[in-house]
């Protein structure tokens, strides 16, 4: 038989899952652009870090060089995955009791 102690911890832990669970929810649904080579290539990807969509300017094929859509869509897809990054640190952290004491989780989710 639980005390009433271990009881409200384990009220409070199911809260906080459910908090987490619904910051995981949300980041699956948001979406995040990001661009490099001042809008050449557009990169959008879920909170999560899932790539939804690449978008690569026409003029920048047309060019034909090779290296460079290379480079850029590695930066559009590395800006869309840092952001997305930040705002998944954002969300889980806001979700947990660490949030108010100021700590930081690391990226576990």
């Amino acid at each position: 038989m639980l005390n009433p102690f271990q009881k409200m911890i384990e009220s409070q832990l199911a809260g906080v899952q459910r908090q987490i669970g619904q910051a995981l929810e949300e980041l699956r649904t948001t979406q995040i652009e990001a661009s490099a080579g001042g809008g050449a290539v557009k990169v959008t990807v879920t909170g999560l870090g899932e790539i939804l969509d690449v978008v690569i300017d026409p003029n920048v094929i047309a060019s034909g060089d090779v290296e460079l859509i290379q480079d850029l869509v590695c930066a559009g897809v590395r800006e869309a995955l840092h952001k997305a990054s930040d705002l998944k640190r954002e969300k889980v952290t806001a979700a947990t009791p660490l949030a108010g004491m100021g700590l930081d989780l690391p990226d576990v989710f």
